[in-house]
């Protein structure tokens, strides 16, 4: 496979996932959390340094501030915890509103999710 099919694949797969959290996706924090999570599928070293180095990369590549950045993302994350599939936090994460719990943070979040995608790449690979 190409790399630009693994890259429109990566992609597919980030945005079906944040369709399926319920995360609305004409908020900015959509596409900084899927350009976030692309990201570290890609480089899971960048997740020991969200805020300096993932944030940084993202306020440069969208023209953005690292603020603006990081609370794009708790908006989007905070609007799937409220209105989103509650089953699919319970499937990701082990718990959901049901269960008390405050949402998780922006880097749980995505680190989460592209070590479940990276998981899922390999597992494939080996099959």
């Amino acid at each position: 496979m190409t790399e630009e099919k693994k890259d429109l694949q990566l992609e597919i797969s980030v945005t079906n996932i944040l369709r399926e959290f319920g995360v609305p996706a004409h908020l900015n924090g959509y596409v900084y959390l899927r350009k976030g999570i692309i990201y570290l599928v890609k480089d899971m070293g960048m997740a020991r340094s969200i805020t300096k180095g993932l944030y940084y990369d993202l306020a440069k590549d969208c023209d953005s501030t690292v603020n603006k950045i990081e609370r794009s993302i708790r908006n989007a994350i905070e609007v799937a915890w409220e209105r989103g599939n509650e089953d699919t936090f319970d499937k990701y994460f082990g718990y959901s509103q049901r269960n008390g719990r405050n949402r998780p943070c922006n880097s749980e979040f995505m680190v989460q999710i592209a070590d479940y995608i990276r998981l899922n790449q390999m597992a494939t690979m080996t099959a």
